[in-house]
């Protein structure tokens, strides 16, 4: 019995150490990290709009028989500068709605970045402090989510939207989306 007494916490300690090392060693990348929303509804949240010649979006759109693809960015990302083009030409496509979600960043910074990179986007809605974001599960931009016609959320991508991503990730995504 004495011995049991020294030797549960030196196994409890070893178990431990292992797991802490074992995280150390492999770290998981941010886009590797789940999302808690997939496969439950769109936040209840209806954003406000980027500006007055501008219409934003909530649930009801979200849930309008639809599939959407929204797109989280902001003016002081470098990453969504990057992938506008990939954006210009989702814009292009047909099958599903295209909006954009404005993240930690004011209505006029947003408006002169889009205005330099182009508008893809049919609806843009605008989340100055970020708390839709927190809502949402946003932790960085750009993040573009794929919203079913019932306002499911059905996949989330992190990062700057590639060729690669486009066809390896969204694409999926949303034909997967328009069979649910």
């Amino acid at each position: 019995m004495k011995r049991l007494v020294y030797v549960l916490p030196l196994l409890a300690f070893l178990g431990l150490a292992y797991l802490l090392f074992d995280a150390l060693i492999k770290p998981r990348a941010p886009d590797e990290l789940p999302s808690a929303l997939i496969g439950k509804p769109a936040p209840t949240i209806v954003l406000l709009p980027l500006d007055a010649a501008t219409s934003s979006f909530g649930p009801k759109d979200l849930a309008s028989g639809h599939v959407t693809v929204m797109n989280v960015f902001a003016s002081w990302c470098e990453p969504c500068r990057a992938e506008a083009p990939m954006l210009q030409a989702l814009g292009r496509m047909k099958g599903f709605s295209l909006y954009g979600f404005v993240y930690r960043d004011t209505g006029a910074k947003a408006r002169a970045f889009l205005d330099e990179v182009g508008n893809p986007f049919q609806r843009i809605g605008l989340d100055t402090d970020g708390r839709a974001g927190i809502e949402w599960g946003v932790y960085g931009v750009p993040e573009t989510f794929v919203i079913d016609g019932r306002g499911i959320i059905r996949e989330r991508i992190v990062g700057a939207l590639t060729e690669d991503k486009l066809r390896r990730e969204l694409f999926p995504a949303v034909e997967a989306a328009r069979q649910d």
